[in-house]
């Protein structure tokens, strides 16, 4: 069995038994005691090497390998040649192929071909039409060649791959405190891949959720709807990283490429980029002079600095108050080491957008500033970060900024049209303006592009507001199917059951959003539910609660717009709507399409608030 062995503290090496498949090595078990196995650098270090051990000459494994997608590793090293394998990967692929390898060559075309007559060679009658047939037979294939050299293909009977997903990289460093790391190259392999128009790219939100699939491969390609997979692990030795990966075509679940690439930590960015450029050249997508320079550029970056960065991205992905909160002086650490280095102005944007959500509880108006700011940051350094301008438009949308939230978008998607995010949020900016019709086409969209990162929740946010409340229940129903602790979808639910003449029915949910989280917003929309149900006397009980936990932290002013419409008191609902135009409440954005507003479109109260909001 292969062996892999990494150095331990006190200078020695430690071997692990390995399964080998056509891809990674994957640990089976753990050693107690060091080994003297070969180390993990043990290869095949020249095409001499690989042929002696396949007991076959040069030229024949140099013709497989171009051939047969023969498992052949390049890369340049201070002592090594640009050419090696890994014995454990070449017994794996020459027993997957071994019948076909077997088979003799076809004799070169001046010692097979047709003999020509002469005085000393009678031709037989039948002889000659053979001699016709291989003649056209010739012709055929000239023609075919002919074809082929002017519409290549990726295999011979293969189409180019217009899609993929990157599943998560592993981390085989035997360090589960080396799990950033794997992380965060998978995403930021996904996001250069993710700049070429002519190639869909599954979002990272989406790939995570098969960090440890249970599925095959086909299965997985599946239900992301691509046509091709990456995947591929990564090892730390210190201050080296080697990186392999390899791409499967998903209807055949078959390899046609893998590569390995050891560098320095340093060079990681480095070896991101010829790894995207590597997998765009293997699914022979075509790249605009534009595309390939964002492909290519690389910026210096200090290795304490990216890892800073990646770690903050690591704890950010959490997603509680608590581990947003944490990611912060990350990111700060790594802007402290380089100010100039964009994607931790990103992760700072992001980190703040995050808080000032309902759930998370903290104050917009501490929140948004920081935001936009950070966000400008990033892209006065990197005009070309997508999620920057979608950060960027989320935010002047929620301070009714909107043309020039449109504007974002359309910078967003003019640079990544195939973004999902940038359509699921320019999906809300459509339904702010009562555009519901083209909302849900934006957000149909963002599915067809990212299927299972564009959540149901966000599905049914926008056919709630274009009032298709039973598709709606049905998408938040299904999320909840995998997802049943989710406030979000939860509330989500609430809000469409009420809509639907269903209160009763969405007290259990909204309740257990409520006791799960404590969010002021679900609690908001429970007490309508109970007014709605005919439970009076709770819907005030908890309205009190609500107005006590106001005496002493923040609670968004929409909690109470939402309690006091609920109640039918229109008085207190008008008071707390001025009170969330002060604070530039989220509710107010949907005021053109929210369906609880619908019992004071006509006071004249209501009319000027939209107007002064800016919406059409």
């Amino acid at each position: 069995m292969p062996s892999f062995a990494v150095r331990s503290e006190g200078g020695g090496t430690i071997e692990f038994p390995v399964r080998q498949t056509c891809g990674p090595l994957e640990i089976v078990m753990a050693p107690d005691t060091p080994s003297a196995g070969k180390a993990i650098e043990d290869r095949l270090d020249s095409w001499k090497e690989i042929a002696a051990y396949l007991e076959r000459d040069v030229t024949t494994v140099q013709r497989w390998e171009k051939r047969e997608a023969m498992p052949v590793h390049r890369h340049l090293h201070e002592k090594r040649g640009s050419v090696y394998a890994v014995p454990a990967e070449l017994d794996c692929w020459i027993q997957s192929r071994k019948a076909g390898l077997d088979e003799p060559e076809a004799a070169p075309a001046e010692e097979s071909g047709p003999a020509i007559p002469t005085s000393q060679h009678r031709v037989k009658p039948g002889t000659r039409l053979w001699f016709a047939l291989a003649v056209v037979f010739g012709i055929c294939l000239s023609i075919a060649a002919w074809l082929m050299l002017r519409h290549p293909t990726t295999e011979i009977g293969e189409t180019r791959i217009p899609s993929l997903a990157v599943l998560p990289l592993r981390n085989l460093s035997g360090d589960p405190g080396q799990e950033y790391l794997a992380d965060g190259m998978t995403e930021a392999l996904i996001g250069r891949l993710a700049g070429i128009r002519g190639l869909r790219v599954v979002s990272h939100t989406s790939v995570m959720r098969f960090k440890t699939p249970q599925m095959s491969v086909p299965e997985i390609a599946r239900m992301l709807g691509v046509d091709s997979v990456v995947e591929g692990s990564v090892i730390r030795e210190g201050d080296r990283i080697r990186v392999t990966a390899q791409l499967i075509r998903a209807s055949t679940d078959t390899h046609f490429w893998s590569e390995t690439y050891d560098r320095q930590m340093s060079d990681a960015l480095t070896l991101e980029s010829e790894l995207a450029q590597s997998i765009a050249e293997k699914v022979q997508v075509t790249l605009t002079g534009e595309e390939r320079q964002r492909l290519t550029s690389v910026k210096p970056v200090a290795p304490e600095v990216y890892e800073s960065y990646l770690k903050g991205r690591f704890v950010l992905a959490q997603g509680n108050r608590a581990q947003l909160e944490q990611s912060i002086p990350l990111f700060e650490d790594a802007l402290h080491r380089d100010a100039a280095f964009a994607p931790a102005y990103l992760g700072l944007a992001e980190a703040y957008t995050m808080l000032g959500t309902v759930s998370a509880g903290v104050s917009p108006e501490e929140t948004r500033p920081k935001v936009a700011d950070f966000a400008r940051q990033a892209l006065a350094i990197d005009p070309g970060l997508v999620e920057a301008h979608v950060m960027l438009a989320n935010v002047l949308q929620e301070e009714w900024h909107w043309a020039e939230a449109q504007a974002e978008y359309k910078r967003a998607l003019a640079l990544n049209p195939n973004n999902a995010e940038a359509y699921q949020w320019f999906a809300l900016w459509l339904v702010c303006q009562g555009r519901a019709d083209e909302a849900v086409t934006a957000i149909q969209h963002a599915r067809a592009l990212d299927p299972v990162g564009v959540s149901g929740g966000s599905v049914a946010w926008i056919l709630f507001q274009a009032r298709h409340y039973d598709e709606a229940i049905r998408e938040e129903s299904s999320a909840l199917a995998t997802q049943p602790n989710s406030v979000s979808d939860l509330t989500g639910l609430g809000f469409s059951l009420i809509a639907n003449n269903q209160p009763a029915d969405a007290i259990p949910f909204l309740e257990k959003a409520v006791s799960l989280s404590g969010s002021p917003a679900a609690t908001g929309v429970l007490i309508r539910a109970y007014a709605h149900a005919g439970r009076r006397s709770d819907a005030l009980r908890l309205l009190a609660q609500l107005n006590q936990r106001k005496t002493v932290g923040y609670v968004p002013s929409g909690a109470f717009v939402n309690a006091y419409l609920g109640l039918d008191d229109k008085e207190q609902a008008f008071y707390w709507l001025e009170q969330a135009y002060r604070e530039k409440s989220n509710i107010l954005q949907f005021l053109k399409s929210h369906p609880y507003f619908d019992p004071i479109r006509s006071d004249p109260r209501f009319a000027d608030l939209v107007h002064r909001v800016g919406l059409p």
